[in-house]
C-alpha cells in the first residue's frame, strides 16, 4: 500500500509545485488550502505524512501541528517556512514536527525528506512488531505444561510480574528458567524496555567493573570508545543475571552496592548514575547452604530472596511431557522442513519414562535430533539414541538367592504390567488429540475405567476433573 500525503498550504503555487514534485514517487497525494479544511481531511481520511505550511490565513500551522499531534501522534508532520520563520521551525520541532523546509525548497530535498519520514515510519513498525511477536511468545498461555507444579509456578509469576518485587529463580539447569524470567518481564509495567540477559558464567574478572558499570573513552588502555554497562544498558527494563550463585566474593559486594545504592559510576567517570532497573536472578544452586559454607554473602542473598520461585525439574512433573514432545515435534518439524507429525507409542512410552536429567533442554535436544533422522512421518524408540536404553531398564538390583530371584521377576512382571498399561494409555490419548471421552470409546473401555488408569500412572490431562475432553496445554 502506497503512502498517502496531504499537502497543506495557502498557495496555490506551492500545492502545484508538492503534487508535482512528490506525485512522481509511489504516492497518494492530496491536497488543502488552510488549516481547517486540512483538519477536517484528517479526521475522514487516513494520511502517513502532512506538509505543512507555516503562516495560513483562519489557523497557522502551529495550531494545525499541536491538533494534529494530539488526535493522530502517529502522523509524520513536515513544516515548510518562510526565510524569516526559522524560530517558529524550531518551536515546531519541540511540538512534535518530523523536519522543516525552507522556501523555496528543492524538489529533490522534499523527496529527500518524505523518504526519511517514510523510512523512519517502517522501522517504528517493524519494532512494534517485534516487540509485540516477543511479547506474546512469553504469554502464561504459550509457556507449555498444566502440571500442578507448574501451574503454582504460574500462580506465582502472576503474582510478581506487574510489581518492581527482586525474583529469585531456582532449579535444575535446564528447567527453563530465563523463559520464566522472560516471561516475568514481558508481563510487567517494563515489558517495552529491554530485557538484559547476563550469564554470570561469563563475567570476566579482569573486566568486571567495565562489564557492570561500563567505562568512558581513555579510562584504561584499550578503552578507545567509551561503552555501557549492564546497569546502564538495563535503564528501565530488567535486569537478569543467569547463574548468579556462580560470581565471585568480590564481584558480589559490588553487586550489593549497586541493588543498595540504586546508583553507580562508569569507570572513569566522575559522574554518579541512577540504576532503575528491575532485578530478576535464576541459579542452580542451594545459595542458603553457600551462605553457610561462606561462598556467597548472606546480606546478598536476602536482598535477592525477596520472591522465591522453584522451577520444577521435569522428571517431578512428568504429566507434561507428552505436550512438551508434541510441541517440540512441531516446532522443528516446521523448522526443517519435514511432514514428522508423530511418535510411536514406544517412544513416548521412552520419552515419558526417562528422568531427563537435562530437563526441558534435553527434551528439545532429543526431538530435534528425532526429526532430524525420521524417515517418515513417525518417530520411533530407534530414533531417541541413548535415552531408549535408559527405557528398557527396569532398575532393579541383580538377585544373590534363589528366593530373591523368584521376587525380582515377579517385579519385573509387574513393572511390564505397568509400562504396557502406561504405553496403552499414552497411545490411546494421542490417536484421540488427548480427549478422555473419545480415547475410552476407542479402546471400547468404560470411561471411569479408563481414568482410572490414567490416575494409576499420574496422567494428567489439563481440565479432566472439571472438563475432561479439553487437550493439555500447549
Amino acid at each position: 500500500m502506497s503512502a498517502r500525503i496531504l499537502v497543506v498550504d495557502d498557495e496555490e503555487i506551492v500545492i502545484r509545485s508538492c503534487l508535482r514534485i512528490l506525485g512522481d514517487g509511489d504516492y497518494e497525494v492530496e491536497s488543502a488550502q488552510d488549516g481547517w479544511e486540512a483538519l477536517k481531511k484528517i479526521e475522514e481520511n487516513h494520511y502517513d505524512i502532512l506538509v505543512l505550511d507555516i503562516m495560513m490565513p483562519k489557523i497557522d500551522g502551529l495550531e494545525v501541528l499541536r491538533r494534529v499531534k494530539e488526535s493522530h501522534p502517529d502522523i509524520d508532520v513536515i513544516m515548510i517556512t518562510g526565510l524569516s520563520q526559522i524560530d517558529t521551525a524550531v518551536e515546531a520541532m519541540k511540538l512534535g514536527a518530523f523536519d522543516y523546509l525552507p522556501k523555496p525548497f528543492d524538489p529533490d530535498e522534499l523527496k529527500l525528506v518524505v523518504q526519511r519520514a517514510l523510512e523512519r515510519r517502517q522501522l517504528m513498525q517493524e519494532n512494534l512488531d517485534l516487540k509485540s511477536e516477543v511479547s506474546s511468545k512469553y504469554r502464561f498461555e504459550n509457556i507449555i505444561g498444566s502440571s500442578p507444579r507448574m501451574q503454582n509456578v504460574y500462580r506465582l509469576i502472576a503474582k510478581c510480574a506487574p510489581t518492581n518485587s527482586t525474583v529469585l529463580l531456582t532449579g535444575e539447569s535446564g528447567t527453563g528458567k530465563e523463559l520464566m524470567a522472560r516471561a516475568i518481564h514481558y508481563n510487567s509495567l517494563r515489558k517495552d524496555k529491554p530485557f538484559v540477559p547476563v550469564d554470570c558464567n561469563s563475567l570476566n574478572e579482569n573486566l568486571l567493573e567495565s562489564e557492570m558499570f561500563g567505562h568512558v573513552k581513555g579510562s584504561f588502555t584499550g578503552a578507545v570508545a567509551s561503552k555501557k554497562g549492564m546497569f546502564e544498558i538495563a535503564d528501565s527494563g530488567t535486569l537478569f543475571l543467569d547463574e548468579v550463585g556462580n560470581i565471585s566474593l568480590a564481584t558480589q559486594a559490588k553487586l550489593l552496592r549497586v541493588i543498595q545504592e540504586r546508583e553507580f559510576k562508569a569507570v572513569g567517570d566522575t559522574r554518579t548514575q541512577s540504576a532503575n532497573f528491575r532485578l530478576v536472578c535464576a541459579t542452580n544452586k542451594d545459595l542458603a547452604a553457600m551462605v553457610a559454607a561462606g561462598t556467597f554473602r548472606e546480606d546478598l542473598f536476602y536482598r535477592i530472596n525477596v520472591f522465591p520461585i522453584q522451577i520444577p525439574s521435569l522428571r517431578d512433573r512428568r504429566d507434561d511431557i507428552p505436550a512438551l514432545a508434541f510441541h517440540f515435534l512441531r516446532l522443528f518439524s516446521k523448522e526443517l522442513g519435514k511432514e514428522v507429525t508423530e511418535i510411536s507409542d514406544g517412544a513416548m512410552s521412552a520419552i515419558v519414562n526417562h528422568d531427563w536429567p537435562g530437563n526441558v533442554r534435553e527434551l528439545e535436544n532429543t526431538i530435534q535430533r528425532a526429526v532430524i533422522l525420521a524417515t517418515d512421518r513417525v518417530i520411533r524408540q530407534a530414533h531417541l539414541g541413548s535415552i531408549t536404553e535408559a527405557s528398557l531398564q527396569l532398575d532393579l538390583d541383580v538377585p544373590r538367592t534363589g528366593d530373591e530371584l523368584k521376587r525380582t521377576k515377579k517385579v519385573a512382571r509387574e513393572k511390564s504390567v505397568e509400562n504396557i498399561e502406561k504405553r496403552f494409555v499414552l497411545e490411546a490419548l494421542r490417536r484421540n488429540s488427548w480427549n478422555v471421552t473419545r480415547s475410552a470409546e476407542d479402546t471400547g473401555m468404560q470411561r471411569a475405567n479408563f481414568q482410572a488408569l490414567m490416575k494409576k500412572h499420574s496422567i494428567r490431562i489439563k481440565g479432566t476433573e472439571s472438563d475432561p475432553d479439553e487437550p493439555p496445554a500447549v
